[in-house]
């Protein structure tokens, strides 16, 4: 559970669970309107109303995910297969409505809502109850017994009896205190555990399934796999335009100068003199510009150095003030290492061009299996992936190599940009 402290943990549990537990009340509504869409279906109108409810269902699905993933340690993916291409009118809704009604994830939403009131008021939200049962001794203990046998009530608080018969025990209150004190501890005790209960069984009900999560992973490849061969596509017709319009060009003009020179060696030295110059500054300037091609293509740094080192001669000719810190023991695979560092060239690019920032900070790691890069700028922040194709070029970067980018880039800054590629170091 994410707590910067063991005592917020413990106070907060009981809460939260009661919270996650709560969230299922809508879905009362939701099944009492899918059981009348379900009735109304001979006469048509049922059709309609399913898409909206099934959607409902999903979205309020999405919620308990996200509230679990927030406060417990379980981790709970959504289980939806890819959604077709929206089409208008009547065989648009069935197009979706048969999508939705195939995927088996959308049964497993409506078992939870039947389910979760009853598993979840025995674990998310037990502790919750212990305690309020707990000030409710309380309660008796200071005066809340007196009022009810002055009005001839009784109750059971526990094992303790509350009637006429003990309104002149002077053991009733303080054993209504006790208890109070020992299902409140009990709650809070209880709550953590019960609570990670909770998230592991709403990730029995809600996580996708070993058919489901292939399905996904299918899509996935499928999905990084045209990217990846779009960005090669997109790859070579820049670097073809680039030899066509720079190098090319000028190999093409020095050889006719090459050529007039020939004839005007013996007719006018001086003016061939002036071109051999001219074409010697040609020449530099093409092989300035394959150096550069060939920089943008694999940067000689990066093939002779590694990551480590290219990243930091990248921050080194930057005109901001880059702070670097990083630790990597080995190189990663070639593949993952040209995507690292095209991707934070990418962004530090970004930072230049477009944050204002005057300094930035650097943090490259390896753990676990996962190379993690953080970059973040003290810019002016509002950065978004819709604003421009640079991030999402980076996401298709990296995920080719099942890489993942997370921004935060709030309105005002700073802005932090963090990828992370899973690789093996040599």
């Amino acid at each position: 559970m994410r707590q910067r402290t063991w005592w917020a943990r413990w106070a907060m549990a009981p809460w939260r669970g009661l919270w996650t537990w709560l969230l299922w009340l809508p879905g009362l509504l939701l099944l009492t309107t899918l059981n009348s869409a379900l009735t109304l279906i001979p006469v048509g109108i049922g059709l309609l109303l399913m898409v909206p409810v099934l959607v409902w269902a999903r979205s309020l699905a999405d919620l308990y995910r996200k509230e679990i993933n927030k406060w417990t340690d379980t981790r709970i993916e959504r289980p939806y297969l890819p959604a077709p291409e929206p089409e208008p009118g009547l065989m648009g809704l069935l197009h979706r409505l048969k999508w939705l009604v195939s995927d088996p994830a959308t049964w497993r939403d409506l078992l939870w809502l039947t389910v979760a009131p009853f598993a979840g008021v025995v674990t998310a939200a037990l502790p919750a109850l212990l305690i309020l049962y707990g000030a409710w001794g309380w309660l008796l203990a200071g005066g809340m017994a007196e009022v009810i046998t002055a009005h001839g009530g009784q109750e059971w608080y526990g094992f303790v009896r509350i009637d006429d018969a003990s309104a002149f025990d002077a053991s009733v209150e303080p054993a209504t205190a006790v208890l109070g004190t020992v299902f409140i501890a009990a709650g809070f005790l209880t709550g953590p555990k019960l609570l990670d209960v909770h998230g592991r069984w709403a990730r029995a009900m809600l996580g996708p399934t070993e058919a489901s999560r292939l399905k996904l992973r299918v899509q996935h490849l499928t999905e990084t796999r045209s990217d990846a061969v779009d960005a090669s596509a997109a790859e070579l017709r820049r670097i073809e335009r680039d030899l066509h319009d720079g190098a090319q060009a000028r190999l093409v003009a020095m050889g006719m100068s090459l050529g007039a020179i020939e004839h005007l060696l013996d007719k006018d030295p001086e003016k061939a003199r002036v071109l051999l110059a001219e074409a010697r500054e040609a020449s530099a300037t093409a092989l300035r510009e394959l150096r550069d091609l060939v920089r943008g293509i694999h940067p000689p740094v990066l093939a002779d150095r590694g990551l480590a080192d290219a990243v930091r001669a990248l921050a080194l000719d930057l005109p901001l003030k880059v702070e670097t810190d990083i630790e990597l023991a080995g190189r990663p695979e070639p593949p993952v290492e040209s995507a690292a560092y095209f991707a934070v060239s990418e962004v530090l690019a970004n930072a230049v061009k477009h944050s204002g920032a005057s300094r930035v900070w650097l943090d490259m790691r390896y753990n676990d299996g996962m190379l993690r890069i953080t970059i973040t700028d003290d810019g002016r922040g509002g950065a978004s992936p819709e604003n421009g194709s640079g991030l999402r070029g980076i996401e298709r970067r990296l995920g080719t190599f099942d890489g993942v980018l997370a921004l935060s880039s709030p309105a005002g800054g700073p802005t932090i940009v963090t990828m992370e590629l899973p690789c093996t170091l040599t």
